[in-house]
């Protein structure tokens, strides 16, 4: 066994760990994204909008990714459908 697959071993059950928790909080953590983008809106004001709006889709289709690695083919739940991606920015 190489060490990263000895390292991949080791840090599997925090994977999945982080996996529940977003799965757990995937609301809260969507509104703390969508407070923090609008903040940041808010100081920039609006100067770099669509930059924030882009990095906010991102990090959501990140959180949907985490939460629900086991829905698709063959997964536990779900429809097996991956989200579309967010708008483009205007």
């Amino acid at each position: 066994m190489g060490f990263l697959d000895s390292l991949k071993a080791k840090l599997a059950p925090a994977k999945d760990k982080v996996s529940d928790l977003a799965q757990q909080h995937e609301g809260k953590i969507e509104q703390g994204l969508n407070k923090a983008a609008k903040a940041v809106d808010s100081k920039t004001k609006g100067k770099y909008s669509s930059r924030i709006e882009s990095g906010t889709g991102k990090a959501k289709h990140a959180l949907d990714r985490i939460a629900h690695k086991d829905d698709g083919p063959g997964g536990t739940g779900g429809t097996g459908t991956t989200p579309p991606p967010p708008p483009p920015a205007v």
